[in-house]
């Protein structure tokens, strides 16, 4: 049986890298902006629709890592999406079925892995939202607001890309 290639865990093909390696440190603070103002963003909309405020702490996370490498496998719009909603259900039923205690996250989390490496979604932000859910998964309307801080954090994604390639352009000039 051949070797399968992993994309979740390599750069995307003709990533340009070296534009990110060139950036001073006003570049830089410049190109945290936009992850830092959407997870300021994601807070609100959770404060004022839910109280479950730690349930959200790993797509912070997940914000960062799209800062920092935002061509890299681990930060694409499909893992993202997939490993972080998957997470959430698999800690909100692990939740359901074995209460919130130890027990509970531990087979959300040693779960979130496994099918982070079987479906090639490996994205590390989302072992701690199965944990979350797990431990405190409250009701529902959690994984939907959930998914509404989601696509947000996925958006960062599309407007880091942006970003890089605003740069790019500025640079080439």
């Amino acid at each position: 049986m051949g070797r399968r290639r992993r994309s979740s865990l390599k750069s995307i093909e003709g990533a340009n890298r070296t534009i990110r390696r060139r950036l001073d440190r006003k570049g830089e603070l410049m190109l945290a902006t936009v992850p830092t103002i959407t997870v300021l963003i994601v807070l609100a909309l959770v404060e004022v629709l839910s109280r479950q405020r730690l349930l959200f702490a790993s797509l912070a996370s997940s914000a960062f890592l799209i800062y920092l490498d935002p061509q890299h496998g681990t930060n694409q719009v499909r893992t993202l999406t997939l490993a972080q909603m998957l997470a959430a259900t698999i800690g909100f039923i692990t939740h359901l079925i074995f209460g919130d205690g130890y027990l509970s996250g531990g087979i959300s989390m040693v779960t979130m892995i496994v099918l982070m490496i079987v479906f090639d979604i490996m994205h590390p932000p989302a072992v701690s939202t199965s944990l979350s859910f797990a431990l405190k998964a409250g009701n529902e309307s959690n994984l939907v607001l959930f998914g509404l801080a989601l696509a947000i954090t996925a958006t960062l994604v599309l407007l880091e890309r942006f970003a890089l390639w605003l740069i790019a352009r500025y640079e080439s000039h």
